[in-house]
Protein backbone atom coordinates (compact mmCIF):
# COMPACT_ATOMS: atom_id res chain seq x y z
CA UNK A 1 0.00 0.00 0.00
CA UNK A 2 1.14 3.30 -0.92
CA UNK A 3 0.31 6.39 1.91
CA UNK A 4 0.06 9.69 1.40
CA UNK A 5 -0.51 13.10 3.16
CA UNK A 6 -1.66 16.29 2.01
CA UNK A 7 -3.45 19.76 3.44
CA UNK A 8 -7.16 20.50 2.80
CA UNK A 9 -9.14 23.04 4.04
CA UNK A 10 -6.00 24.04 6.54
CA UNK A 11 -6.30 20.23 7.90
CA UNK A 12 -4.03 17.32 7.48
CA UNK A 13 -5.18 14.48 5.44
CA UNK A 14 -4.31 10.72 4.88
CA UNK A 15 -4.90 8.47 2.07
CA UNK A 16 -3.50 5.94 0.33
CA UNK A 17 -3.08 5.33 -4.05
CA UNK A 18 -5.54 3.06 -5.83
CA UNK A 19 -5.56 2.63 -9.22
CA UNK A 20 -3.25 5.81 -9.49
CA UNK A 21 -5.92 8.22 -7.50
CA UNK A 22 -5.78 8.85 -3.85
CA UNK A 23 -8.71 8.20 -1.36
CA UNK A 24 -8.80 9.48 1.51
CA UNK A 25 -8.55 7.36 4.77
CA UNK A 26 -11.48 8.71 6.53
CA UNK A 27 -13.65 8.81 4.01
CA UNK A 28 -13.72 5.16 3.01
CA UNK A 29 -13.97 4.07 6.81
CA UNK A 30 -14.39 6.35 9.73
CA UNK A 31 -12.35 4.29 12.16
CA UNK A 32 -9.49 5.35 10.70
CA UNK A 33 -7.92 7.84 11.50
CA UNK A 34 -6.88 11.59 9.19
CA UNK A 35 -3.44 11.77 9.95
CA UNK A 36 -0.44 9.59 9.24
CA UNK A 37 0.62 10.15 13.20
CA UNK A 38 -2.46 8.80 14.31
CA UNK A 39 -2.22 5.36 11.55
CA UNK A 40 1.08 4.75 13.26
CA UNK A 41 -0.07 4.85 17.11
CA UNK A 42 -1.71 1.89 16.73
CA UNK A 43 -0.56 0.73 13.45
CA UNK A 44 -1.42 -2.71 13.21
CA UNK A 45 -4.99 -2.77 14.45
CA UNK A 46 -5.70 0.52 11.75
CA UNK A 47 -3.26 -1.41 8.44
CA UNK A 48 -6.26 -4.53 8.70
CA UNK A 49 -8.95 -1.74 8.06
CA UNK A 50 -7.01 0.00 5.82
CA UNK A 51 -6.68 -2.92 3.53
CA UNK A 52 -10.73 -3.72 3.88
CA UNK A 53 -10.91 -0.06 2.81
CA UNK A 54 -8.80 -0.90 -0.13
CA UNK A 55 -11.08 -3.93 -0.49
CA UNK A 56 -14.37 -2.12 -0.57
CA UNK A 57 -13.06 0.08 -3.65
CA UNK A 58 -13.05 -3.66 -5.27
CA UNK A 59 -16.48 -4.96 -4.68
CA UNK A 60 -18.14 -1.47 -4.87
CA UNK A 61 -16.66 0.28 -8.00
CA UNK A 62 -19.19 3.20 -7.59
CA UNK A 63 -16.90 4.39 -4.42
CA UNK A 64 -13.93 4.83 -6.95
CA UNK A 65 -15.51 7.98 -8.22
CA UNK A 66 -14.20 9.30 -4.51
CA UNK A 67 -11.22 9.39 -5.01
CA UNK A 68 -8.68 12.26 -5.99
CA UNK A 69 -6.75 13.02 -8.87
CA UNK A 70 -2.95 13.02 -7.34
CA UNK A 71 -1.87 15.95 -9.25
CA UNK A 72 -4.51 17.71 -7.88
CA UNK A 73 -3.33 17.36 -4.38
CA UNK A 74 -0.14 19.58 -2.81
CA UNK A 75 1.16 16.27 -0.82
CA UNK A 76 3.13 16.84 2.66
CA UNK A 77 5.92 14.48 3.49
CA UNK A 78 4.30 11.53 4.20
CA UNK A 79 5.11 11.87 8.09
CA UNK A 80 4.53 15.53 8.73
CA UNK A 81 5.96 15.73 11.84
CA UNK A 82 8.31 12.88 12.88
CA UNK A 83 8.57 12.11 16.21
CA UNK A 84 12.53 12.13 15.85
CA UNK A 85 15.05 11.93 12.48
CA UNK A 86 17.53 9.66 12.79
CA UNK A 87 20.21 9.50 9.50
CA UNK A 88 22.12 6.55 8.84
CA UNK A 89 26.21 6.32 7.45
CA UNK A 90 26.18 3.51 6.18
CA UNK A 91 27.00 3.30 2.41
CA UNK A 92 30.67 2.39 2.38
CA UNK A 93 31.56 4.27 -0.62
CA UNK A 94 29.79 7.42 0.06
CA UNK A 95 31.43 7.30 3.72
CA UNK A 96 35.26 7.19 2.11
CA UNK A 97 34.37 9.62 -0.04
CA UNK A 98 33.33 12.01 2.50
CA UNK A 99 36.24 11.17 4.71
CA UNK A 100 38.49 11.81 1.91
CA UNK A 101 36.88 15.50 1.14
CA UNK A 102 37.72 16.56 4.77
CA UNK A 103 41.64 14.86 4.28
CA UNK A 104 40.78 12.13 6.35
CA UNK A 105 41.84 8.28 6.54
CA UNK A 106 37.97 6.08 6.72
CA UNK A 107 38.03 4.98 10.28
CA UNK A 108 37.59 1.46 10.79
CA UNK A 109 34.66 1.76 13.26
CA UNK A 110 32.65 1.61 10.18
CA UNK A 111 32.76 -1.86 10.46
CA UNK A 112 31.64 -2.70 13.78
CA UNK A 113 28.77 -0.66 13.81
CA UNK A 114 26.15 1.60 12.07
CA UNK A 115 26.73 5.02 12.94
CA UNK A 116 24.29 7.45 12.82
CA UNK A 117 23.04 11.27 13.64
CA UNK A 118 20.12 12.94 14.59
CA UNK A 119 17.97 15.38 11.84
CA UNK A 120 16.04 18.56 12.22
CA UNK A 121 12.43 16.44 12.74
CA UNK A 122 10.96 20.58 12.57
CA UNK A 123 12.68 21.22 8.91
CA UNK A 124 10.25 18.50 7.29
CA UNK A 125 9.29 19.06 3.41
CA UNK A 126 7.55 17.21 0.63
CA UNK A 127 7.33 17.49 -2.36
CA UNK A 128 7.36 21.00 -3.89
CA UNK A 129 9.53 24.15 -3.17
CA UNK A 130 12.68 24.22 -0.93
CA UNK A 131 13.28 27.84 0.12
CA UNK A 132 17.02 28.41 0.75
CA UNK A 133 19.12 31.34 2.43
CA UNK A 134 22.06 33.29 0.86
CA UNK A 135 24.55 30.91 2.86
CA UNK A 136 22.79 27.52 2.02
CA UNK A 137 23.82 28.70 -1.57
CA UNK A 138 27.57 28.76 -0.67
CA UNK A 139 27.49 25.10 -2.42
CA UNK A 140 23.91 23.71 -1.81
CA UNK A 141 23.74 20.27 -2.18
CA UNK A 142 21.21 17.18 -2.36
CA UNK A 143 21.45 13.85 -0.74
CA UNK A 144 20.09 10.67 -2.08
CA UNK A 145 18.22 8.55 0.65
CA UNK A 146 16.03 6.00 1.46
CA UNK A 147 14.31 5.91 4.87
CA UNK A 148 12.23 3.47 7.24
CA UNK A 149 9.34 4.65 9.26
CA UNK A 150 9.00 2.98 12.54
CA UNK A 151 5.33 1.29 13.29
CA UNK A 152 5.89 0.75 17.40
CA UNK A 153 7.54 1.66 20.30
CA UNK A 154 10.05 -0.49 21.45
CA UNK A 155 13.85 -0.92 23.20
CA UNK A 156 16.47 -3.10 22.58
CA UNK A 157 15.02 -4.36 19.47
CA UNK A 158 17.26 -7.40 17.90
CA UNK A 159 17.95 -7.14 14.51
CA UNK A 160 16.33 -10.25 13.10
CA UNK A 161 12.80 -8.98 14.58
CA UNK A 162 13.19 -5.56 13.24
CA UNK A 163 11.13 -5.95 10.54
CA UNK A 164 7.82 -6.02 13.06
CA UNK A 165 8.57 -2.45 13.84
CA UNK A 166 8.80 -0.84 10.24
CA UNK A 167 5.85 0.49 8.36
CA UNK A 168 7.27 0.77 5.02
CA UNK A 169 9.75 2.62 3.21
CA UNK A 170 10.15 6.17 1.99
CA UNK A 171 12.61 8.11 -0.32
CA UNK A 172 14.89 11.17 1.50
CA UNK A 173 16.97 14.22 0.64
CA UNK A 174 17.94 15.91 3.28
CA UNK A 175 20.48 19.30 1.77
CA UNK A 176 23.35 20.14 2.84
CA UNK A 177 25.02 23.58 2.62
CA UNK A 178 28.41 22.24 1.92
CA UNK A 179 30.57 25.62 2.77
CA UNK A 180 28.54 25.67 5.53
CA UNK A 181 29.79 22.09 6.87
CA UNK A 182 33.56 23.06 6.12
CA UNK A 183 32.72 26.40 8.18
CA UNK A 184 30.75 24.71 11.27
CA UNK A 185 32.13 21.04 11.40
CA UNK A 186 35.25 19.72 13.00
CA UNK A 187 36.82 17.08 11.45
CA UNK A 188 35.10 14.40 13.47
CA UNK A 189 31.60 15.97 14.73
CA UNK A 190 27.98 15.21 13.85
CA UNK A 191 26.69 17.23 11.00
CA UNK A 192 24.93 20.15 12.66
CA UNK A 193 24.01 23.83 10.75
CA UNK A 194 24.95 22.84 7.36
CA UNK A 195 21.91 20.29 7.33
CA UNK A 196 19.15 21.86 9.80
CA UNK A 197 17.19 23.49 7.10
CA UNK A 198 15.53 21.35 5.19
CA UNK A 199 15.14 17.41 4.65
CA UNK A 200 12.55 16.08 2.20
CA UNK A 201 10.47 12.88 1.96
CA UNK A 202 8.32 11.07 -0.20
CA UNK A 203 5.90 11.46 -2.29
CA UNK A 204 4.53 8.31 -0.49
CA UNK A 205 5.09 5.70 2.10
CA UNK A 206 5.14 2.09 1.08
CA UNK A 207 4.47 -0.80 3.16
CA UNK A 208 6.78 -3.71 3.14
CA UNK A 209 4.41 -6.05 1.57
CA UNK A 210 4.53 -4.19 -1.35
CA UNK A 211 8.18 -4.40 -1.62
CA UNK A 212 8.30 -8.23 -1.45
CA UNK A 213 9.44 -9.27 -4.64
CA UNK A 214 12.16 -6.73 -4.38
CA UNK A 215 13.70 -8.63 -1.30
CA UNK A 216 17.59 -9.76 -1.23
CA UNK A 217 19.77 -11.33 1.13
CA UNK A 218 22.16 -8.40 2.77
CA UNK A 219 25.83 -8.24 2.52
CA UNK A 220 27.68 -10.99 4.10
CA UNK A 221 28.19 -10.87 7.79
CA UNK A 222 24.88 -8.74 8.14
CA UNK A 223 21.58 -9.05 8.97
CA UNK A 224 18.38 -8.55 7.94
CA UNK A 225 16.52 -7.75 4.97
CA UNK A 226 17.58 -5.57 1.72
CA UNK A 227 16.34 -4.27 -1.15
CA UNK A 228 17.07 -4.56 -5.04
CA UNK A 229 15.51 -0.88 -5.79
CA UNK A 230 17.32 1.24 -8.58
CA UNK A 231 18.16 4.92 -6.74
CA UNK A 232 18.87 7.63 -9.19
CA UNK A 233 18.98 11.47 -8.90
CA UNK A 234 18.30 14.05 -11.90
CA UNK A 235 19.06 17.30 -11.62
CA UNK A 236 16.86 19.51 -14.42
CA UNK A 237 15.74 16.61 -15.88
CA UNK A 238 18.92 15.40 -16.77
CA UNK A 239 19.98 11.68 -14.46
CA UNK A 240 23.33 12.67 -13.01
CA UNK A 241 23.43 9.43 -10.52
CA UNK A 242 22.32 6.00 -9.80
CA UNK A 243 23.28 3.32 -7.32
CA UNK A 244 21.09 0.74 -5.71
CA UNK A 245 19.38 0.48 -2.25
CA UNK A 246 21.19 -3.14 -1.47
CA UNK A 247 24.29 -1.92 -1.77
CA UNK A 248 23.77 -0.72 1.83
CA UNK A 249 26.85 -2.27 4.02
CA UNK A 250 24.66 -2.11 7.21
CA UNK A 251 20.81 -3.11 6.99
CA UNK A 252 18.19 -0.84 8.24
CA UNK A 253 17.13 -4.07 10.41
CA UNK A 254 20.93 -2.92 11.95
CA UNK A 255 20.48 0.49 12.44
CA UNK A 256 17.52 -0.36 14.72
CA UNK A 257 19.16 -2.62 16.35
CA UNK A 258 21.81 0.19 17.07
CA UNK A 259 19.49 3.17 17.79
CA UNK A 260 17.15 1.17 20.17
CA UNK A 261 20.34 0.06 22.56
CA UNK A 262 19.03 1.11 25.88
CA UNK A 263 16.82 3.88 24.24
CA UNK A 264 12.95 3.68 23.45
CA UNK A 265 12.10 4.12 19.46
CA UNK A 266 8.56 5.49 19.08
CA UNK A 267 5.85 5.09 16.23
CA UNK A 268 6.58 7.99 14.05
CA UNK A 269 10.56 7.92 14.51
CA UNK A 270 12.18 7.75 11.14
CA UNK A 271 15.35 6.77 10.19
CA UNK A 272 17.66 7.49 7.22
CA UNK A 273 19.71 5.10 4.91
CA UNK A 274 22.32 7.67 4.61
CA UNK A 275 23.67 9.06 1.01
CA UNK A 276 24.66 6.67 -1.78
CA UNK A 277 27.74 5.94 -3.22
CA UNK A 278 27.79 9.08 -6.19
CA UNK A 279 24.40 10.13 -4.42
CA UNK A 280 25.17 13.91 -3.65
CA UNK A 281 27.03 17.19 -5.83
CA UNK A 282 30.22 16.77 -3.77
CA UNK A 283 31.16 13.45 -4.60
CA UNK A 284 29.96 13.67 -7.97
CA UNK A 285 32.40 16.68 -8.64
CA UNK A 286 35.05 15.40 -6.92
CA UNK A 287 35.14 12.56 -8.89
CA UNK A 288 35.07 14.77 -12.47
CA UNK A 289 38.11 16.63 -10.82
CA UNK A 290 40.35 13.61 -10.21
CA UNK A 291 39.84 13.27 -14.02
CA UNK A 292 39.89 16.28 -14.94
CA UNK A 293 41.45 19.09 -12.87
CA UNK A 294 40.03 21.82 -14.61
CA UNK A 295 36.10 20.83 -13.87
CA UNK A 296 34.01 23.26 -12.96
CA UNK A 297 31.67 22.10 -9.77
CA UNK A 298 28.01 21.84 -10.11
CA UNK A 299 26.15 23.07 -6.77
CA UNK A 300 22.57 23.26 -6.70
CA UNK A 301 20.71 26.99 -8.04
CA UNK A 302 17.73 28.89 -7.33
CA UNK A 303 15.35 27.31 -9.82
CA UNK A 304 16.65 23.80 -9.97
CA UNK A 305 14.71 21.06 -9.79
CA UNK A 306 16.04 18.14 -8.16
CA UNK A 307 13.95 14.36 -8.74
CA UNK A 308 15.00 11.40 -7.07
CA UNK A 309 13.43 8.04 -7.64
CA UNK A 310 13.64 4.73 -6.08
CA UNK A 311 11.69 1.75 -7.79
CA UNK A 312 8.39 1.20 -5.99
CA UNK A 313 8.74 4.09 -4.02
CA UNK A 314 8.35 6.63 -6.54
CA UNK A 315 9.71 10.01 -7.29
CA UNK A 316 10.59 12.87 -4.97
CA UNK A 317 10.58 16.47 -6.96
CA UNK A 318 11.61 19.41 -5.69
CA UNK A 319 12.05 22.97 -6.68
CA UNK A 320 15.07 25.11 -5.23
CA UNK A 321 14.00 28.98 -4.00
CA UNK A 322 15.48 31.78 -2.51
CA UNK A 323 14.21 32.75 0.50
CA UNK A 324 13.71 37.09 -0.07
CA UNK A 325 16.95 39.22 2.13
CA UNK A 326 21.11 39.09 2.08
CA UNK A 327 21.16 38.07 5.51
CA UNK A 328 24.59 36.04 6.27
CA UNK A 329 25.91 34.44 8.73
CA UNK A 330 28.88 33.79 7.06
CA UNK A 331 29.28 37.62 6.04
CA UNK A 332 29.93 38.28 9.39
CA UNK A 333 32.41 35.96 10.42
CA UNK A 334 35.70 38.40 11.25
Amino acid sequence: MKLVSWTEAKRERLGFIFHGRVYRCRALDARLPDRMHGLLQEWDHFLTILKEAEASLIRFPALQATGYSIDDLALNAPTPRPVSIRDGYVFHQHVAAARNNRGMEMFPEFREYPVFYFGNRHAVFGPGEISCMRDHFNKLDFELKAAVVISRKGRNIRAIDAEKYMAGLMIMNDFSARMLQVDRMMPDSAPAKEKDFATAFGPVLVTLDELKAFEVAPKKNHKGKSWNLTMTASLNGRQISSENLSDMDWTFAELIEHASYGVDLYAGDVIGSGTIGAGCLQEINDVAKSYDPGYKEIWLQPGDEVSLRITGLDELKNRIVQAPGDYSILGRKS
